[in-house]
């Protein structure tokens, strides 16, 4: 009987250890980004000096890590809903800025570096009109996570130069891979350099034009509070998204509050 007892126990004692080696996993919907807190009074991402000018800013103080891809962010973490743009910018740019303006919305723009100086004024007005810039690569290369880290690097900054030259000291907090191809490397670099990666939960594919109504029934079906909307500026012609916002930015001013992301 003792010699019962004891199996029993050693069993009982191997199940519990192996147990304990299995990671907890959570439902992304239970989990909200983690901001790190910072001596800064303004909301964080800020910090003293704009990101490109003077010492570079520890990425622990601007970083929050999300619960998309590698860690990239998911969702805004709030009730608010954030509309982003890609591809821009483009000539379709002024048309959404136009939209934007007139509902009062502020969304973040997802800039490829390549195409900054031909539109600049397109960048400037974006920046003067209180949105948000976020850095898409120079030159959207679909498998730049996979690439060696020096490739990576040269993306980022060429667009963060690119930007500066024309909105000298804008702050860039945010950094989104083509295609959202994430990977660790690709992360952990963007946040070495003081921006988050930017991912989304409501994606309504308007760069294959599949036509107005599906675009508009996919984000507007999709979203919810704290959703990250992918749409389209530029890339091609995009005047299925640009139909599309007059009847998706009314409707969702009135569910939610939109926001840009913050500097």
């Amino acid at each position: 009987m003792a010699r019962r007892y004891v199996a029993l126990g050693v069993a009982v004692l191997v199940l519990a250890l192996g147990g304990a080696a299995t990671p907890t996993r959570y439902p992304v919907s239970r989990v909200r980004p983690i901001l790190v807190a910072v001596q800064d009074p303004r909301p964080a991402g800020k910090t003293a000096k704009p990101h490109g000018v003077g010492r570079a800013p520890k990425a622990a103080a601007l970083v929050p890590r999300g619960t998309g891809p590698a860690g990239s962010l998911r969702t805004t973490g709030t009730p608010s809903v954030a509309l982003t743009f890609d591809d821009g910018p483009f000539p379709y740019t002024p048309q959404v800025l136009d939209l934007l303006a007139q509902y009062h919305v502020k969304a973040t723009f997802c800039v490829i570096g390549r195409q900054v100086a031909e539109f600049a004024e397109y960048v400037k007005r974006i920046v003067a009109e209180g949105h948000t810039l976020c850095d898409h690569t120079f030159n959207h290369d679909l498998s730049l996570g996979t690439r060696p880290p020096d490739r990576m690097r040269a993306e980022m900054q060429r667009t963060l130069d690119a930007i500066h030259a024309v909105v000298p000291g804008v702050p860039v907090r945010y950094f989104r891979c083509p295609g959202g191809l994430y990977t660790p490397q690709i992360v952990d670099l963007a946040a070495s350099m003081g921006m988050t990666s930017l991912d989304w939960n409501v994606d309504p594919q308007d760069w294959r034009r599949p036509g107005v109504g599906p675009i508009i029934g996919n984000v507007l079906g999709h979203a919810g509070p704290g959703a990250i909307i992918l749409m389209h500026d530029g890339g091609g012609d995009r005047s299925q998204t640009v139909a599309a916002l007059r009847t998706i930015l009314p409707e969702l001013v009135r569910r939610y509050q939109l926001v840009a992301l913050p500097t």
